[in-house]
């Protein structure tokens, strides 16, 4: 019996043993007292510099013309002499009608004035003569009178013929259908062969002019005073057109002048609208699409440019990390002068200061830091000692 007990008390010290072994082996590591942990962050150096001014908005491309083609005269269409798509030059011949009624009408009043013009000439001759017996008494007045009103009407006559074949000449030309813009052809609704109609609602198809272009877009009611200014300008405001949201990401289509705005504010939006004008030798710029527009209000002088990121939003004001020599931060409140998508103009900070870009959700006044080139990870490394 003694020996079981001494059996099983020393089973049970060696598993307390090797207990005690496997925690001090297993666990966790203890932090050194004094080790103070370093924030890594990405920072960047302020300079002063003359910085632009810009204000956004959302427009649509229109054409400066845009011509919807129609007969002026009923006609069979003959021929259509340009593609869908093409480019054409005012005045160019597009398609024609059928003529043949229209001439054979232009014929008909030239020789009725023919036959007027020598009725004329033959009452002219006899009016002349009639005025010579006249004054010999050889016939009575009543009779030359009767002459030179007739020689009137007849005078009349071949007038109004002539005036006939200037309207049929029209007529005529209507049934050649030219361009009255310089711009691209665009799709055919009808084919030839088919009766066109003056008034028929759809057209042949359209010419729009495509450079150079135009945007129109609209802003605030507030940027009325600006848009006033720089339209008064002696030198144009610079426009620029991007698709996309106009930042980095944004692809330039073109740029242009502000041409105008509109002439009342609209009560319903609160918003006033603009135009500008492009140049568009390579077409970027079509009709119909939606561009973020750009325009440069002004110019900061000596400003201070950060990046959007660098500046934090606090209780009651804006402020942003500032990194001492000794690689502590420190807060400094800043007043947020100008700011978009792309930079900050601020006043508070000098210049050659170096500010936090990056990282700021993990620091704090006086917290350590170190810069690091790459993004700041998420969670920071923790260095640890093993007990031994």
């Amino acid at each position: 019996m003694r020996r079981s007990t001494l059996t099983v008390t020393a089973v049970a010290l060696l598993i307390t043993c090797a207990a005690i072994a496997g925690w001090k082996l297993t666990r966790p590591a203890t932090l050194p007292k004094n080790v103070t942990t370093a924030v890594p962050v990405k920072v960047i150096t302020v300079s002063m510099e003359d910085v632009p001014r810009f204000v956004t908005g959302i427009g649509s491309v229109l054409s400066l013309q845009s011509v919807v083609i129609r007969p002026q005269v009923d006609g069979v269409l003959t021929r259509v002499l340009v593609k869908e798509g093409q480019q054409v030059k005012t005045g160019e011949l597009l398609a024609t009608l059928d003529d043949r009624s229209i001439r054979a009408s232009l014929e008909q009043t030239r020789a009725q004035l023919a036959q007027s013009k020598a009725q004329l000439d033959v009452a002219q001759l006899d009016l002349k003569r009639y005025r010579q017996l006249t004054e010999d008494n050889g016939i009575s007045r009543q009779t030359f009178d009767q002459q030179q009103a007739l020689v009137r009407q007849l005078a009349a006559t071949a007038q109004g013929n002539e005036a006939s074949i200037n309207a049929a000449q029209v007529q005529l030309s209507y049934t050649q259908i030219r361009s009255p813009v310089t711009g691209r052809v665009g799709i055919r609704n009808v084919d030839e062969g088919n009766f066109m109609r003056v008034s028929d609602a759809e057209g042949l198809f359209s010419v729009t002019q495509i450079d150079p272009i135009a945007v129109e877009f609209s802003l605030p009611q507030q940027m009325l005073p600006t848009l006033q200014g720089l339209v008064a300008a002696h030198s144009a405001a610079a426009v620029k057109a991007y698709q996309g949201d106009g930042a980095t990401n944004g692809l330039l289509l073109g740029e242009g002048t502000l041409s105008l705005i509109d002439n009342q504010v609209s009560a319903t939006t609160g918003t006033i609208r603009a135009k500008a004008q492009f140049k568009n030798p390579g077409e970027q710029l079509w009709p119909g699409q939606l561009v973020t527009v750009k325009i440069q209000t002004g110019i900061e002088l000596n400003s201070l440019k950060v990046p959007p990121q660098v500046v934090q939003r606090g209780i009651d004001q804006h402020f942003v990390y500032r990194v001492t020599a000794n690689n502590k931060v420190e807060v400094v409140p800043v007043k947020v002068l100008y700011q978009d998508s792309e930079q900050t103009l601020i006043s508070g900070p000098q210049a050659g200061d170096v500010l936090v870009s990056d990282g700021q959700s993990r620091l704090r006044p006086g917290s350590t830091v170190e810069v690091v080139t790459a993004p700041a990870p998420e969670v920071a490394s923790v260095p640890v000692e093993l007990a031994r």
